[in-house]
Protein backbone atom coordinates (compact mmCIF):
# COMPACT_ATOMS: atom_id res chain seq x y z
CA UNK A 1 0.00 0.00 0.00
CA UNK A 2 1.49 3.29 -0.95
CA UNK A 3 0.25 6.62 0.36
CA UNK A 4 1.52 10.46 -0.28
CA UNK A 5 0.45 12.47 2.71
CA UNK A 6 1.06 16.50 3.37
CA UNK A 7 1.00 18.11 6.52
CA UNK A 8 0.50 22.07 6.61
CA UNK A 9 -1.63 22.55 9.40
CA UNK A 10 0.80 25.28 11.20
CA UNK A 11 4.55 26.00 10.53
CA UNK A 12 5.78 22.73 8.84
CA UNK A 13 5.57 22.41 5.28
CA UNK A 14 5.72 18.30 4.89
CA UNK A 15 5.58 15.67 2.57
CA UNK A 16 6.03 11.50 2.67
CA UNK A 17 6.09 8.34 0.52
CA UNK A 18 4.99 5.84 3.03
CA UNK A 19 4.80 2.25 1.25
CA UNK A 20 2.71 -0.06 4.06
CA UNK A 21 4.07 1.77 7.17
CA UNK A 22 7.38 2.37 5.96
CA UNK A 23 8.74 5.80 5.48
CA UNK A 24 10.34 5.75 1.84
CA UNK A 25 10.90 9.41 1.66
CA UNK A 26 9.34 12.69 3.53
CA UNK A 27 10.53 16.14 2.61
CA UNK A 28 10.12 18.87 5.64
CA UNK A 29 10.62 22.84 5.60
CA UNK A 30 10.19 24.24 8.53
CA UNK A 31 9.06 27.71 9.13
CA UNK A 32 10.84 28.59 12.89
CA UNK A 33 13.48 30.82 11.50
CA UNK A 34 10.48 32.79 10.20
CA UNK A 35 8.28 32.93 13.03
CA UNK A 36 11.10 33.21 15.84
CA UNK A 37 11.30 37.08 15.58
CA UNK A 38 7.80 36.82 16.68
CA UNK A 39 7.70 34.69 19.14
CA UNK A 40 4.74 32.63 18.16
CA UNK A 41 3.11 31.64 14.54
CA UNK A 42 1.99 34.42 12.69
CA UNK A 43 -1.46 32.58 10.09
CA UNK A 44 -0.57 35.00 7.13
CA UNK A 45 3.13 34.33 6.89
CA UNK A 46 2.52 30.93 7.96
CA UNK A 47 0.34 30.74 4.82
CA UNK A 48 2.15 32.32 2.14
CA UNK A 49 5.55 30.16 3.24
CA UNK A 50 3.66 27.27 2.98
CA UNK A 51 2.39 28.46 -0.73
CA UNK A 52 5.57 29.19 -1.94
CA UNK A 53 7.38 25.86 -0.23
CA UNK A 54 4.69 23.04 -0.97
CA UNK A 55 5.69 22.47 -4.30
CA UNK A 56 9.01 22.35 -3.61
CA UNK A 57 8.54 20.10 -0.63
CA UNK A 58 6.31 17.98 -2.79
CA UNK A 59 8.74 17.11 -5.19
CA UNK A 60 11.67 16.36 -2.89
CA UNK A 61 9.08 13.39 -1.30
CA UNK A 62 8.49 12.35 -4.73
CA UNK A 63 11.78 12.03 -5.67
CA UNK A 64 13.35 10.82 -3.23
CA UNK A 65 11.00 7.89 -3.72
CA UNK A 66 11.70 7.30 -7.38
CA UNK A 67 8.46 8.65 -8.34
CA UNK A 68 8.63 11.58 -11.02
CA UNK A 69 5.69 13.69 -12.24
CA UNK A 70 4.33 13.50 -15.86
CA UNK A 71 5.36 16.05 -18.48
CA UNK A 72 2.87 17.70 -20.43
CA UNK A 73 -0.37 17.89 -17.98
CA UNK A 74 -0.81 13.82 -18.37
CA UNK A 75 -2.16 11.88 -15.62
CA UNK A 76 -0.13 8.69 -14.75
CA UNK A 77 -2.14 5.61 -14.25
CA UNK A 78 -2.49 4.69 -10.59
CA UNK A 79 0.40 4.93 -8.73
CA UNK A 80 -0.52 5.65 -5.12
CA UNK A 81 -3.53 4.23 -3.44
CA UNK A 82 -4.20 7.14 -1.77
CA UNK A 83 -3.08 11.08 -1.04
CA UNK A 84 -3.69 12.21 2.54
CA UNK A 85 -3.44 15.99 3.63
CA UNK A 86 -4.27 16.92 7.17
CA UNK A 87 -7.92 18.51 7.23
CA UNK A 88 -7.79 20.25 10.76
CA UNK A 89 -7.54 21.48 13.53
CA UNK A 90 -5.02 24.47 12.02
CA UNK A 91 -4.78 27.59 10.60
CA UNK A 92 -7.59 27.95 8.23
CA UNK A 93 -5.38 29.13 5.37
CA UNK A 94 -2.35 26.74 6.08
CA UNK A 95 -4.59 24.14 5.50
CA UNK A 96 -6.48 25.08 2.41
CA UNK A 97 -2.58 25.15 0.82
CA UNK A 98 -2.55 21.17 1.85
CA UNK A 99 -6.05 20.61 0.81
CA UNK A 100 -5.44 22.05 -3.21
CA UNK A 101 -1.92 20.38 -3.02
CA UNK A 102 -3.36 17.10 -2.01
CA UNK A 103 -6.30 17.49 -4.37
CA UNK A 104 -4.42 18.38 -7.30
CA UNK A 105 -1.72 15.52 -6.94
CA UNK A 106 -4.42 12.70 -6.31
CA UNK A 107 -6.10 14.02 -9.50
CA UNK A 108 -2.54 13.67 -11.06
CA UNK A 109 -1.89 10.40 -9.64
CA UNK A 110 -5.52 9.29 -10.16
CA UNK A 111 -6.05 8.32 -6.64
CA UNK A 112 -8.73 9.05 -4.19
CA UNK A 113 -7.98 11.82 -1.62
CA UNK A 114 -8.44 11.17 2.32
CA UNK A 115 -8.70 14.23 5.19
CA UNK A 116 -6.73 12.97 8.03
CA UNK A 117 -7.09 14.37 11.47
CA UNK A 118 -4.27 15.65 12.69
CA UNK A 119 -4.66 14.85 16.18
CA UNK A 120 -5.28 11.39 15.47
CA UNK A 121 -1.93 11.47 13.63
CA UNK A 122 -0.01 12.94 16.72
CA UNK A 123 -1.38 9.50 18.12
CA UNK A 124 -0.74 6.97 15.31
CA UNK A 125 3.00 8.44 15.15
CA UNK A 126 3.62 6.67 18.78
CA UNK A 127 3.99 3.30 15.87
CA UNK A 128 7.03 4.85 14.35
CA UNK A 129 10.23 2.78 14.60
CA UNK A 130 13.48 3.93 13.04
CA UNK A 131 10.88 5.03 10.13
CA UNK A 132 8.78 1.95 10.39
CA UNK A 133 5.36 1.69 12.07
CA UNK A 134 6.50 -1.55 13.83
CA UNK A 135 4.92 -0.45 16.83
CA UNK A 136 1.27 -1.42 16.52
CA UNK A 137 -0.77 0.71 19.63
CA UNK A 138 -1.98 -1.61 21.97
CA UNK A 139 -5.98 -0.93 22.72
CA UNK A 140 -7.96 -0.20 24.25
CA UNK A 141 -5.46 3.10 25.36
CA UNK A 142 -5.35 5.97 27.26
CA UNK A 143 -4.36 8.85 24.68
CA UNK A 144 -2.63 12.36 25.62
CA UNK A 145 -2.12 14.52 22.83
CA UNK A 146 0.16 17.30 23.95
CA UNK A 147 1.23 20.24 21.76
CA UNK A 148 1.33 24.06 21.26
CA UNK A 149 -2.02 24.02 20.10
CA UNK A 150 -3.58 21.02 22.08
CA UNK A 151 -3.77 18.87 25.47
CA UNK A 152 -6.39 16.74 25.43
CA UNK A 153 -6.81 12.98 26.89
CA UNK A 154 -8.62 10.24 24.99
CA UNK A 155 -9.57 6.53 25.35
CA UNK A 156 -9.03 5.06 22.25
CA UNK A 157 -11.14 1.59 22.38
CA UNK A 158 -9.02 0.88 18.60
CA UNK A 159 -8.17 2.60 15.67
CA UNK A 160 -10.99 4.86 14.32
CA UNK A 161 -12.71 5.14 17.88
CA UNK A 162 -12.06 7.66 20.05
CA UNK A 163 -13.78 9.68 23.30
CA UNK A 164 -13.27 12.62 24.80
CA UNK A 165 -11.84 12.42 28.50
CA UNK A 166 -10.52 15.63 28.91
CA UNK A 167 -8.97 18.73 27.56
CA UNK A 168 -7.33 21.99 28.82
CA UNK A 169 -9.99 25.04 30.43
CA UNK A 170 -7.42 27.40 28.77
CA UNK A 171 -4.18 27.40 27.60
CA UNK A 172 -2.39 24.14 26.08
CA UNK A 173 0.80 22.85 27.31
CA UNK A 174 2.78 23.93 24.78
CA UNK A 175 1.44 27.53 24.61
CA UNK A 176 2.43 27.99 28.29
CA UNK A 177 6.04 26.75 27.38
CA UNK A 178 6.00 29.29 24.81
CA UNK A 179 4.50 32.18 26.81
CA UNK A 180 7.16 31.12 29.68
CA UNK A 181 10.20 31.19 27.31
CA UNK A 182 8.76 34.36 26.29
CA UNK A 183 9.02 35.81 29.71
CA UNK A 184 12.25 34.65 30.32
CA UNK A 185 13.52 36.31 27.26
CA UNK A 186 14.60 32.68 26.06
CA UNK A 187 13.77 31.82 22.29
CA UNK A 188 11.37 30.20 19.91
CA UNK A 189 9.54 27.42 20.38
CA UNK A 190 9.95 28.38 23.93
CA UNK A 191 9.51 24.08 24.50
CA UNK A 192 13.26 23.02 24.06
CA UNK A 193 14.18 26.23 25.19
CA UNK A 194 13.08 25.60 28.08
CA UNK A 195 14.06 22.23 28.69
CA UNK A 196 17.74 23.12 27.77
CA UNK A 197 18.06 25.17 30.54
CA UNK A 198 16.10 23.51 33.21
CA UNK A 199 18.72 20.68 32.57
CA UNK A 200 21.42 24.03 34.23
CA UNK A 201 19.13 24.33 37.23
CA UNK A 202 20.52 23.93 40.99
CA UNK A 203 18.24 22.00 43.89
CA UNK A 204 16.85 25.46 45.02
CA UNK A 205 13.51 26.34 42.62
CA UNK A 206 10.08 28.20 43.33
CA UNK A 207 7.17 26.36 44.42
CA UNK A 208 4.61 26.45 41.67
CA UNK A 209 1.25 24.63 41.54
CA UNK A 210 0.33 21.97 39.38
CA UNK A 211 -3.06 23.16 38.67
CA UNK A 212 -6.37 22.07 38.16
CA UNK A 213 -5.05 18.12 40.53
CA UNK A 214 -9.10 17.93 41.24
CA UNK A 215 -9.75 14.46 40.78
CA UNK A 216 -10.89 15.20 36.93
CA UNK A 217 -9.62 14.85 33.66
CA UNK A 218 -9.80 18.28 32.63
CA UNK A 219 -6.36 20.58 32.32
CA UNK A 220 -5.45 24.47 33.28
CA UNK A 221 -2.07 25.96 32.23
CA UNK A 222 -3.36 29.86 32.50
CA UNK A 223 -2.77 29.52 36.74
CA UNK A 224 0.66 28.24 36.28
CA UNK A 225 1.99 30.75 33.11
CA UNK A 226 0.29 33.69 35.98
CA UNK A 227 2.23 31.99 39.09
CA UNK A 228 5.71 32.07 36.99
CA UNK A 229 4.51 35.64 36.21
CA UNK A 230 4.06 37.03 39.47
CA UNK A 231 7.21 35.24 40.60
CA UNK A 232 9.03 37.10 37.95
CA UNK A 233 7.52 40.13 39.09
CA UNK A 234 8.58 39.97 42.81
CA UNK A 235 12.05 38.73 41.68
CA UNK A 236 13.18 40.96 38.60
CA UNK A 237 16.01 40.73 36.79
CA UNK A 238 16.69 37.30 37.40
CA UNK A 239 20.50 35.87 36.63
CA UNK A 240 21.40 32.45 34.64
CA UNK A 241 20.71 30.69 37.63
CA UNK A 242 17.72 31.90 39.09
CA UNK A 243 16.07 31.54 35.26
CA UNK A 244 17.40 28.07 35.19
CA UNK A 245 15.21 27.37 38.58
CA UNK A 246 12.01 28.89 37.00
CA UNK A 247 12.53 26.59 34.11
CA UNK A 248 12.94 23.46 36.06
CA UNK A 249 10.06 24.43 38.60
CA UNK A 250 7.74 25.21 35.57
CA UNK A 251 8.76 22.19 33.97
CA UNK A 252 7.90 19.79 36.27
CA UNK A 253 4.67 21.51 37.18
CA UNK A 254 3.89 20.69 33.82
CA UNK A 255 5.26 17.41 33.29
CA UNK A 256 3.70 16.19 36.69
CA UNK A 257 0.11 17.29 35.93
CA UNK A 258 0.24 15.57 32.58
CA UNK A 259 1.53 12.19 34.16
CA UNK A 260 -0.85 12.19 36.89
CA UNK A 261 -4.03 12.87 34.11
CA UNK A 262 -3.23 10.27 32.31
CA UNK A 263 -2.41 7.76 35.19
CA UNK A 264 -5.79 9.14 36.58
CA UNK A 265 -7.66 7.87 32.92
CA UNK A 266 -5.53 4.52 33.37
CA UNK A 267 -6.68 3.72 36.64
CA UNK A 268 -10.55 4.90 36.04
CA UNK A 269 -10.65 3.41 33.24
CA UNK A 270 -8.54 0.46 33.57
CA UNK A 271 -6.14 0.93 30.73
CA UNK A 272 -2.98 -0.92 30.64
CA UNK A 273 -1.33 1.60 27.98
CA UNK A 274 -0.91 5.31 27.35
CA UNK A 275 0.27 6.82 24.55
CA UNK A 276 1.46 10.07 24.01
CA UNK A 277 2.08 12.76 21.05
CA UNK A 278 2.57 16.08 20.07
CA UNK A 279 5.13 18.38 20.61
CA UNK A 280 5.34 18.63 24.44
CA UNK A 281 5.74 14.40 24.44
CA UNK A 282 9.07 15.11 23.21
CA UNK A 283 10.31 16.27 26.39
CA UNK A 284 12.15 14.33 28.09
CA UNK A 285 11.42 15.14 31.79
CA UNK A 286 7.87 14.67 30.88
CA UNK A 287 8.66 11.51 29.63
CA UNK A 288 10.02 10.11 32.25
CA UNK A 289 7.14 11.36 34.53
CA UNK A 290 4.79 9.70 32.75
CA UNK A 291 6.43 6.35 32.63
CA UNK A 292 6.48 6.43 36.63
CA UNK A 293 3.45 7.28 37.02
CA UNK A 294 1.09 5.07 34.51
CA UNK A 295 3.63 2.10 36.14
CA UNK A 296 2.43 3.23 39.86
CA UNK A 297 -1.18 2.63 37.83
CA UNK A 298 -0.16 -1.11 36.30
CA UNK A 299 -0.15 0.71 32.86
CA UNK A 300 2.60 1.05 30.30
CA UNK A 301 3.84 4.66 28.56
CA UNK A 302 4.43 4.72 25.29
CA UNK A 303 5.76 7.55 23.11
CA UNK A 304 6.68 8.43 19.43
CA UNK A 305 9.95 8.48 18.19
CA UNK A 306 11.45 12.28 19.16
CA UNK A 307 11.50 13.00 15.28
CA UNK A 308 7.82 12.11 14.96
CA UNK A 309 6.79 14.03 17.89
CA UNK A 310 6.66 17.53 16.18
CA UNK A 311 4.11 18.02 12.84
CA UNK A 312 4.89 15.75 9.98
CA UNK A 313 3.57 14.52 7.00
CA UNK A 314 4.66 10.77 7.72
CA UNK A 315 1.88 10.68 11.03
CA UNK A 316 -0.87 11.64 8.23
CA UNK A 317 0.21 8.76 5.51
CA UNK A 318 -0.34 6.27 8.24
CA UNK A 319 -3.29 7.08 9.52
CA UNK A 320 -4.59 6.81 6.10
CA UNK A 321 -3.62 3.57 5.81
CA UNK A 322 -4.95 2.56 8.63
CA UNK A 323 -7.96 3.84 7.55
CA UNK A 324 -7.86 1.90 4.40
CA UNK A 325 -6.87 -1.40 6.14
CA UNK A 326 -10.18 -0.89 7.73
CA UNK A 327 -12.24 -0.09 4.67
CA UNK A 328 -13.93 2.83 6.61
CA UNK A 329 -13.47 6.41 7.03
CA UNK A 330 -13.21 7.94 3.51
CA UNK A 331 -16.35 8.79 2.97
CA UNK A 332 -16.88 12.16 3.24
CA UNK A 333 -13.55 12.68 5.15
CA UNK A 334 -12.08 15.50 3.08
CA UNK A 335 -13.68 18.73 3.96
CA UNK A 336 -11.16 21.47 5.33
CA UNK A 337 -12.38 21.99 9.42
CA UNK A 338 -9.76 24.19 10.81
CA UNK A 339 -11.57 23.45 14.91
CA UNK A 340 -11.92 19.76 14.02
CA UNK A 341 -12.38 17.41 16.65
CA UNK A 342 -11.53 13.88 16.96
CA UNK A 343 -13.71 11.98 16.01
CA UNK A 344 -14.64 8.32 15.43
CA UNK A 345 -14.81 6.46 12.32
CA UNK A 346 -18.62 6.13 11.24
CA UNK A 347 -19.72 2.80 10.78
CA UNK A 348 -21.51 2.88 8.01
CA UNK A 349 -18.58 4.92 6.03
CA UNK A 350 -16.67 3.19 3.35
CA UNK A 351 -13.97 3.67 0.18
CA UNK A 352 -16.17 6.21 -2.23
Amino acid sequence: MLTLAIETTCDETAACVLRDGRIVSEAVYSQIALHRRYSGVVPELASRAHLEKINHVLRAALEGAGIGLPAGGKKFKKVFDAVAFSRGPGLPGAILVGRVAAQTAAKVFGAPLIGVNHLEGHLLACEFRKGRADARLKFPLAALIVSGGHTELWRAAGYGAYELLGRTRDDAAGEAFDKVARLLGLGYPGGPEVERLALKAGAKRPAFPRPFMDGGLDFSFSGLKTAVAYYLRDNPRPGAAARAAVCAAFQEAVADTLAAKAALACRKYGLRTAAAGGGVSANSLLRARMERACAEAGARAVFSEKKYCTDNAAMIALAAQRRLESGRGLRHSAEVDPDLEIESWKVGDADS
